[in-house]
């Protein structure tokens, strides 16, 4: 089932992030290292146009190190973006993306920077934020949509940040986007099925990290099937219900908080080549759902048309 998560003050933020971006100068754009395109808002990519952005891989010390410089190689390639990466415990690093900022935008030297800087739910972005002004100013959290309103602070410098609350889009048409976002937990628990998720953590570990679920796990052997995974931690971990059944729900709670804090190891859940591949069978199926719509919207009309001529002739010929 495709997960979405969209509340009120994710629609103001947008309206925002539309009004503020003609007076921005950079963007800066907060990802995590461990999804760095599915934590991209395809938003912000359609309204930023021309304007310069620095892409900041956060989380990094919990991301597959070389596919975190494979994937700074890969955002690279697009005109107007500079990555840099970074981890809370790199201070100097975090203090310097404000200079990094500045040099995008050489144009303004001597003038005010206006810097926007944006982010899905639970990144980190107010933890850099707080870094870069100094001081806390920004309320930070393990959970999603700490943030919740508008904010510009003064970080020095010649640069002023723009902060907005932690926004996702109104549609994630990507359907494995939406179970990475809520593996690293930028989904409300409300709006999400652990089981769901904790399965597609299983299958995409299974193919690509299976050491690491053998070491953790201690298994011998990885089970066939993701639901086998599943209930083979929730067994090794006691999560058994009183008729000998394994409560997939709890046993899924404890592979995704696992995943989250670290201790897999350092786990990238996308790469360059999946995405590419995955845009396009995704661009495919919104073209096929589109055409499918519009031939349903056609075959309605025209068996309404159909409707309205037969009663007309009816009203003609009231006789017959």
């Amino acid at each position: 089932m495709p997960i979405q998560w969209f509340p009120g003050h994710m629609h103001k933020a947008q309206l925002e992030m539309r009004a503020i971006m003609p007076k921005t100068d950079v963007v800066i754009e907060v990802l995590d290292a461990r999804i760095p395109y599915s934590s991209q808002n395809p938003l912000l990519a359609e309204l930023r146009g021309n304007k310069p952005c620095l892409k900041v891989l956060a989380k990094s010390d919990l991301a597959d190190e070389a596919m975190t410089l494979a994937w700074q190689e890969y955002l690279e390639q697009s005109a107007g973006v500079r990555v840099r990466i970074v981890t809370t415990e790199d201070i100097s690093t975090i203090r310097s993306l404000k200079y990094a900022a500045a040099r995008m935008v050489p144009h303004r030297e001597g003038k005010m920077v206006n810097a926007l800087i944006v982010g899905i739910p639970n990144v980190g972005k107010s933890t850099l934020i707080n870094i870069l002004a100094g001081r806390k100013l920004a309320k930070t959290g393990n959970i999603p949509a700490v943030t919740k309103q508008q904010q510009k602070i003064d970080i020095g410098d010649g640069v002023t940040l723009c902060d907005t609350p932690g926004m996702l889009w109104h549609k994630v048409h990507n359907v494995s986007s939406g179970y990475r976002l809520a593996l690293v937990g930028s989904i409300q628990e409300t709006a999400m099925d652990y089981a769901e998720v904790g399965f597609f953590g299983a299958r995409y570990l299974a193919s690509n990290y299976a050491d690491r679920l053998k070491e953790r796990y201690e298994f011998e052997t990885i089970p066939g099937t993701e639901m086998e995974i599943i209930e083979a931690i929730g067994r090794k971990r006691g999560c058994i219900s009183k008729n000998q059944i394994v409560d997939l729900d709890r046993a899924s709670r404890i592979l995704v908080n696992d995943l989250r804090t670290g201790l897999l190891g350092r786990l990238t859940f996308e790469t360059p080549s999946m995405m590419e591949q995955e845009i396009k069978s995704t661009a495919e199926e919104i073209q096929e759902k589109s055409e499918s719509k519009r031939t349903k919207s056609e075959l309605q009309k025209k068996k309404f048309k159909d409707k309205q001529r037969v009663q007309r002739k009816s009203r003609e010929n009231p006789n017959r």
